[in-house]
């Protein structure tokens, strides 16, 4: 049988990324946490933890905190179910999620206050963009994801969330004075455009949409939802906005709309163990996309 305690070790390991700061959280010296580690990692006959900073987990180490986490929901509903034990309990436990930063800034946020309402948990979530959340998944890193993957990880069921509707803008300064010929290779080759990070494919998704070809597209950098907004009403660039982050904006004239919109599905993609605290969290999350998200992909 495995020692939970040594469990509870490595999963702070992994989520705080030292051994001090796990320590701290679980009331422990660091040393103490170092060789409740080693004694796992001999008692499992291999490396769990990648020492560095930041220390990071082997896959067997991710798979071994991820069942500690698991245990952790089993537990919780079990001490509500037998409130003597309440006085044992080790209170809230943490659950890591995969969520791409727009449905953070749009939707994601008022699931999260349902779920720490109701549940004892606290949040560790992921940034990622939609199209790699379930790499996490993959990897073990995460229980849960928000991601553009319809089709199910292993292990893993997905559920259909709804589509976000993002619309490519830009001031209408910017407008005028890139697109006054229209959109075409030329201009859409010449104009900045805004891109979250690397992975962010958004923009080319939509100049392939609107085009037919791809494009090398001049491009800012800027890794936060809001500052989109920002810099396309400043004119720093045109870039792809949900629509609910840019409806004000749009309806006030300080932003107009470059073509058709890009319809991009999401779905929740979540364990499929047995876990009443997991379908408990997936039905809010999915009560919380369906009020804010379009039903299905574009409209017929």
């Amino acid at each position: 049988m495995l020692d939970y305690s040594l469990l509870a070790a490595l999963a702070a390991v992994l989520r705080e990324g030292s051994f001090e700061r796990a320590a701290r959280s679980l009331h422990l010296s660091a040393s103490a946490v170092s060789q409740r580690i080693r004694l796992l990692e001999e008692r499992v006959g291999q490396v769990l933890v990648q020492r560095g900073p930041p220390c990071t987990g082997t896959e067997a180490g991710l798979r071994l905190a991820r069942h500690a986490e698991r245990v952790g929901m089993l537990e919780q509903d079990l001490l509500a179910e037998l409130p003597a034990l309440a006085p044992d309990a080790q209170g809230r436990i943490t659950l890591r999620l995969a969520i791409n930063a727009d449905s953070l800034a749009t939707w994601f946020i008022a699931a999260a206050a349902e779920i720490a309402a109701s549940e004892p948990v606290l949040l560790d979530l992921s940034l990622e963009d939609q199209e790699h959340t379930a790499e996490r998944l993959r990897s073990a890193e995460v229980l849960a994801a928000v991601t553009a993957l319809a089709a199910p990880v292993q292990g893993c069921r997905s559920h259909a969330l709804g589509a976000m509707r993002y619309i490519a803008t830009a001031s209408p300064a910017f407008a005028r004075q890139h697109f006054a010929a229209g959109l075409t290779a030329q201009t859409l080759a010449a104009a900045p455009c805004l891109s979250f990070n690397r992975q962010d494919r958004l923009q080319a998704q939509w100049v392939q949409q609107e085009l037919g070809q791809g494009l090398t597209l001049p491009t800012h950098w800027l890794p936060a939802s809001q500052a989109f907004v920002d810099a396309a009403c400043a004119g720093l660039g045109w870039g792809m906005n949900p629509a609910s982050l840019v409806r004000e904006a749009l309806a006030d004239g300080r932003l107009v709309a470059l073509g058709a919109p890009l319809w991009v599905p999401l779905y929740w993609q979540a364990s499929r163990l047995a876990l009443p605290m997991l379908e408990r969290i997936t039905a809010q999350v999915l009560a919380a996309a369906r009020a804010t998200l379009e039903p299905g992909s574009a409209p017929a």
